[in-house]
């Protein structure tokens, strides 16, 4: 298509802008490695947050979104929970407060404060390492990908999605690189904001072109239903057959089995704790436990509503106006393509190269924290711990803007041959996360695990993540029993069978090997506090010191962990139900929202200063 010129000059002004604000701050950004990776552990929570739902705010999972809430209707709010976004509600709930109770820089470093400084140990630190970069490189290849399919349906200039892709990469990596967390952050704030407002003007546009009345007619039975049963039961034969195809293809019929195995799988990987990405880095950059979990509640507001403002708009004015377009397409039709058709026939001048630049915007924020995760692990984990601990602190930053470099020019290689969004998301939340779940449960609840137990455990899951799909897709019996059940593999079969063997690693390799030293554990404990099977250090924590107290917060934090799902559930339902004007339904839900956030407010947020306190007399009682 073609854009304006006024459109184009808005893009290229914010893009321009952006490069010069990395700049700006590159100053106090490179003082050290502290203010480089993590802003100096100084920025407020509520900044932490807005830029970290920025971060998540990605081009790439907007247009998945986009798909699946035109193909699956309202149902479409559960499939996110691949990834699983009510990870979020964990940390919020607790697994924040735990991880920055640990004062360390990266998720690699934190395995020091768990299994010591032994064999065990050193070999824990190296396969997080490990792990760091392949996921960093799976959600690069992610975003590269996505960014390249939009940009060559607007921009003007006839070029290739991989080129179009490699253009935006190289402007992003000019103000990341130089200029750090801090860059990063303050970049992610303008552009959240840019976004935000570009959501809401597409949503009121399409409450204004879309009766009610209308949508219905484009869409099948139970569409605008968000429950479900055990099938899904959305035939889109008679308006666009095309659509019954994909779900065939993406084997979502059994809804409630998928939802089920979804809830699972989700429950493991978030009690794992964050991946080590820039999430995790979000939250070891708060200032204090506390502002940690607070953070990451409020990124489960600052993110969900405007962008489900956003998808339900474009998925509206799609639904009702480029359904007979769609339909021509036969059954080859690329649905992750319906975001940037929906935005260049019903967009404005003017309000469309904005919305263009805020959708950039998530793109360069989620390419911007992913690359800005990534060097720590490299200088801070392997150079400054095993090469030269005595380096100069300008040094270290200089090779930061080396390994950063580095991993683009990867990122960039593996993204190039890439062929599909959705198959790079399913990779990584069932094979990948798989590999991570087993290991990252165990060493947070279970006293007897070690360091050995941690690296096999890792090791056999990420070996298996990584051959799993091409073995199964050689076994005639897996392949017929896909045939016959269709659910998607990769949650009902890849996931369980990494899962399995990551636990076979742990198990075989803690039971083979010694414990790990009652000195490193009761620091552990006493310094996190976490609630699991933790009785034997517990006990020799209590005869050094009896006024210890242990947490009992676990049946709190489940509770919580219930209701926060809930509420969140309800954050992501509200705004569909005002952009496709139910506004009936969209009282009861504000109405659940209200109800569980008064829980949350008192059996939550009212316990987290003396949760913190409790914590901190353990540990002046240590000292």
């Amino acid at each position: 298509m073609q854009l304006h010129v006024l459109d184009i000059v808005i893009i290229v002004a914010y893009l321009m802008s952006t490069v010069l604000i990395g700049y700006w701050v590159s100053h106090r950004a490179s003082q050290s490695m502290q203010s480089y990776f993590l802003g100096g552990n100084k920025m407020p929570w509520y900044v932490l947050g807005i830029s970290n739902a920025s971060g998540m705010f990605d081009i790439s999972g907007t247009m998945l979104l986009v798909y699946w809430m035109f193909i699956y209707g309202l149902k479409s709010v559960w499939i996110p929970w691949l990834w699983p976004t009510f990870n979020q509600i964990f940390l919020m709930v607790y697994l924040s407060a735990w991880l920055r109770r640990s004062k360390v820089m990266t998720g690699a470093e934190w395995i020091q404060t768990r299994f010591g400084t032994g064999r065990g140990a050193q070999l824990s630190h190296l396969i997080v390492v490990i792990y760091a970069f392949v996921s960093i490189i799976g959600f690069f290849t992610y975003g590269f990908k996505g960014i390249g399919k939009f940009a060559a349906t607007f921009l003007p200039w006839h070029l290739s999605p991989n080129v179009y892709a490699l253009i935006l990469v190289a402007i992003t990596a000019i103000y990341v690189i130089k200029g750090g967390m801090i860059s990063v952050v303050i970049t992610e704030v303008m552009q959240f904001v840019i976004l935000s407002i570009a959501s809401f003007a597409v949503g009121i546009i399409a409450m204004l072109k879309v009766a009610p009345e209308a949508l219905h007619r484009m869409v099948p039975a139970g569409w605008d239903q968000v429950f479900f049963g055990w099938r899904l039961d959305l035939d889109w034969s008679r308006l666009l057959p095309s659509a019954n195809g994909k779900i065939a293809q993406d084997g979502y019929g059994l809804f409630g089995f998928l939802v089920m195995m979804l809830f699972f799988k989700g429950v493991l990987v978030s009690a794992a704790g964050p991946a080590p990405n820039y999430d995790m880095q979000r939250v070891l950059a708060a200032k204090n436990p506390r502002e940690a979990s607070m953070m990451s509640a409020w990124v489960n507001i600052v993110l969900t509503f405007p962008r489900y403002i956003l998808i339900s708009g474009l998925t509206v004015l799609a639904a009702v106006f480029f359904s007979d377009n769609i339909r021509a397409m036969g059954p080859n039709m690329d649905f992750e393509l319906v975001l940037p058709y929906a935005l260049g026939r019903f967009v404005p001048v003017g309000l469309l190269g904005f919305l263009i630049a805020g959708l950039l915007a998530a793109f360069m924020s989620n390419f911007a924290s992913t690359v800005n995760a990534a060097p720590p692990y490299f200088v801070n984990d392997i150079y400054k711990r095993f090469i030269n601990p005595n380096a100069k602190p300008r040094t270290y930053v200089r090779l930061s803007y080396l390994s950063s470099f580095a991993v683009v020019v990867i990122g960039v290689l593996f993204g190039w041959n890439v062929t599909s969004v959705n198959s790079v998301v399913l990779w990584i939340v069932s094979g990948l996360w798989g590999g991570y779940t087993a290991s990252n449960v165990l060493k947070w609840y279970w006293w007897r695990f070690n360091g050995y137990g941690y690296f096999w455990g890792m090791v056999t899951g990420i070996s298996s993540a990584l051959t799993m799909p091409k073995i199964l897709d050689h076994i005639p019996a897996v392949q017929s029993f896909l045939g016959s059940h269709p659910i998607n593999s990769d949650v009902s079969i890849i996931f369980p069978l990494v899962l399995v063997i990551s636990l076979i690693g742990c198990f075989a390799g803690t039971l083979l090997t010694k414990p790990e030293s009652d000195e490193v554990l009761m620091d552990f404990y006493r310094r996190v506090r976490p609630w699991g099977f933790w009785g034997p250090i517990l006990e020799k924590v209590l005869a050094e010191d009896p006024s210890f107290k242990r947490n009992r917060d676990f049946l709190r934090d489940m509770f919580n962990v219930a209701v926060g799902i809930v509420w969140q559930i309800s954050l992501v339902a509200l705004p569909i139900y005002i952009v496709i004007q139910e506004f009936q339904r969209a009282a009861i839900t504000l109405a659940v929202i209200l109800g569980t956030s008064a829980i949350l407010k008192f059996n939550w947020f009212d316990h987290l200063a003396e949760r913190e306190c409790e914590t901190d007399k353990a540990a002046a009682n240590d000292k």
